[in-house]
């Protein structure tokens, strides 16, 4: 399979080369040159497959020219070594509970496959080393930094917002130490991810060291994510609901939403999507208006849907060649405010028992308002919401348990080194490296 970039003015790259160089050098966003239909029979029968055995019939229709079969298998199977249950919360709206993983968050699905994949080429290839610069909003960090803490021959970069990430989020990268170095940016998350694409734009740098991101602009990150939405519709399918299925994701970079995309072009019969966003509406005004208009992002509750400009609606308007009417026929957007959020989240526990995180209360409120007779939905519960602990405590006036994972992380000593937003300094620190 071959790989195009966005703005269709670099080479094709293989999928080794797409995952290795993350961006293209035109600074654009690879998508494969076809995505690969899966079989009538596969949705026959999907709702008696497993989580893995899902995944990995998606993950050969994606990558299997590429990845030789049982390198692949092993690779979905190490992944995937958690559930990812769909929760009634109440009739005809289900919670999909990405937060089974080791650090609690959705990123954990495409951060260890990205990181079983780069190993696997980094292998093929005979690499003594390569470098992932990571920028993080929240569970991006924690996610890749534990995906590839460890990983010979991979050394990590994890860049954040001082003081916009909770202290638990912060905690899951910050103290890992081994291969992982965690950097704390004086600016917001656009800031941290312009420095990574900057990066990957300097001739100096990359001549000096062997560069790839782990952020959703890189395929192997948000490519991966497709597999709970399959087996979102299975676990539907088996009881009965999978005929309206609309799917709502709180949407900050947009490679969440982006990965359901590519599985509705696939053949995943989902009727509709929904991208929930916080008071960053920029994707929301683009839906009523036909404008993309990108803007400084505002901080939120919902801290990792803090994004001004988000990286993936490139693929997102690449996939439907800049239609409008093509896009908003399939997605639909709504937007909250802090207070909304708050709101809804009060709501939900009280009504239902059921305690979400910040980023979940945009898809559960979404659905409430949007859902239509007959349709059955599913909004992605992205983080447990013990990571945002203070907050939804304060919110519902209950204590939510932290579970034993995320205490091991918080006992941890915290290491980081402290910058500037300054391009010039983020370079003089990796030519040291």
């Amino acid at each position: 399979m071959k790989y195009y970039s966005t703005n269709k003015q670099a080479p094709q790259a293989t999928l080794h080369e797409a995952v290795v160089k993350g961006l293209a050098p035109d600074k654009g966003l690879y998508m494969p040159e076809t995505i690969n239909k899966l079989p009538k029979e596969f949705f026959d029968h999907i709702e008696d497959l497993s989580f893995q055995e899902i995944a990995y019939e998606v993950a050969k229709a994606w990558f299997g020219e590429d990845v030789e079969a049982e390198a692949l298998k092993q690779i979905v199977y190490d992944t995937l070594a958690f559930d990812v249950p769909a929760v009634k919360v109440e009739e005809d709206i289900y919670s999909l509970e990405l937060f089974h993983g080791p650090t609690l968050a959705f990123k954990d699905v495409g951060a260890r496959f990205m990181a079983r994949l780069l190993q696997y080429f980094v292998k093929q290839e005979g690499l003594d080393k390569i470098n992932v610069l990571v920028a993080t909003s929240g569970d991006t960090g924690s996610a890749v930094a534990n995906g590839f803490l460890g990983v010979d021959g991979i050394r990590v970069y994890v860049l954040y917002p001082k003081g916009k990430v909770s202290k638990i989020q912060e905690s899951q990268f910050t103290t890992l130490g081994k291969n992982i170095t965690a950097i704390e940016v004086d600016g917001v998350f656009d800031d941290c991810q312009a420095l990574v694409k900057n990066a990957f734009m300097d001739e100096e740098l990359n001549k000096h060291m062997k560069l790839t991101s782990a952020n959703s602009i890189n395929v192997a990150r948000f490519l991966p994510q497709a597999f709970y939405y399959f087996y979102a519709y299975a676990q539907l399918k088996k009881l009965g609901k999978a005929d309206n299925m609309v799917v709502c994701v709180p949407s900050g970079n947009f490679g969440n939403i982006c990965a359901g995309i590519f599985g509705w072009v696939s053949g995943l019969p989902v009727k509709r999507f929904i991208a929930a966003n916080n008071a960053n509406d920029i994707f929301y005004k683009y839906l009523q208006s036909g404008k993309y208009e990108p803007k400084p992002s505002k901080q939120t509750l919902a801290n990792a849907m803090d994004v001004g400009d988000p990286s993936n609606f490139a693929r997102i308007y690449d996939l439907f060649k800049g239609d409008h009417a093509k896009i908003t026929s399939l997605i639909s957007g709504a937007t909250y405010t802090d207070e909304q959020i708050q709101e809804t989240m009060k709501q939900c526990f009280a009504e239902t028992g059921y305690i979400l995180d910040p980023h979940g209360t945009c898809g559960y409120r979404a659905l409430k308002e949007g859902l239509k007779p007959g349709e059955t939905g599913v909004f992605l519960e992205t983080a447990h919401p013990a990571k945002f602990k203070e907050k939804v405590d304060a919110i519902i006036g209950g204590d939510v348990a932290i579970p034993e994972r995320l205490q091991a992380f918080m006992r941890g000593e915290k290491k980081n080194i402290e910058m500037k937003n300054s391009f010039e300094d983020f370079k003089a620190f990796l030519m040291k490296e």
